[in-house]
């Protein structure tokens, strides 16, 4: 599913992020990445999805070679992503159901079908029942679930999420984390970057450690 092969990140003037990354994660794992604020975790993530491109080595996602594609292939690539990211980018001019909805309507579904899905993935994550909340009207918990139900309304086979229990309450956290938990237990392949060990470890997680941008475990 995901292989990282030697894989290095530097930004201008000569800072790098991330120094001879090598792993593997299967299809179906849970896998959490953990280590101190600028240990590289989020630039993990980015390099996956295709936001950010390596600056040496391979980064491979169901085989093709992210860092590779052109710009045009990236849209489909991010179609069998999920992206959870830590600032959310929640459109506040928009409620609940709307915000979930664009993907599928960037993706060109039909109406009906959008529709069935988006309720679904509200559902999903206990947001059904405010569809029409705008999200500032909704707690910083509910805000995570809805950046959830967006990340998943395209049933993507890997769910990316960038620290996304940290600022919730230890309840809501926990809620949170259910929420991958069940995505996980279902099939679909999960990593997070996350300070929260102790949620997931327990629960059948993998931990790949990061210090200074290179991997310790």
């Amino acid at each position: 599913m995901i292989r990282f092969d030697s894989v290095a990140k530097r930004y201008p003037p000569g800072i790098d992020a991330l120094a001879e990354i090598s792993f593997q994660v299967e299809p179906g794992e849970l896998v959490i990445v953990s280590g101190h604020s600028g240990a590289g975790k989020s630039t993990l993530l980015k390099l996956i999805a295709a936001i950010e491109t390596p600056t040496a080595g391979t980064v491979l996602v169901n085989g093709q070679n992210v860092g590779a594609l052109r710009s045009s292939a990236i849209p489909y690539l991010r179609r069998n992503l999920g992206l959870v990211f830590q600032d959310q980018k929640l459109l506040f001019d928009r409620n609940a159901f709307e915000n979930v909805m664009l993907p599928l309507a960037i993706a060109g579904f039909a109406p009906k079908e959008a529709a069935r899905r988006v309720r679904a993935a509200l559902d999903k994550v206990g947001l059904l029942a405010r569809e029409k909340a705008m999200p500032i009207a909704l707690s910083g918990g509910e805000q995570q679930r809805l950046a959830i139900a967006r990340a998943v309304v395209g049933r993507p086979s890997l769910l990316l999420a960038d620290e996304p229990t940290a600022y919730l309450d230890p309840e809501t956290a926990r809620t949170v984390a259910d929420i991958f938990i069940d995505f996980y237990r279902v099939g679909v392949t999960v990593l997070l970057a996350t300070y929260d060990e102790a949620l997931f470890l327990p629960r059948g997680a993998r931990r790949l450690g990061l210090d200074h941008g290179r991997m310790t475990s």
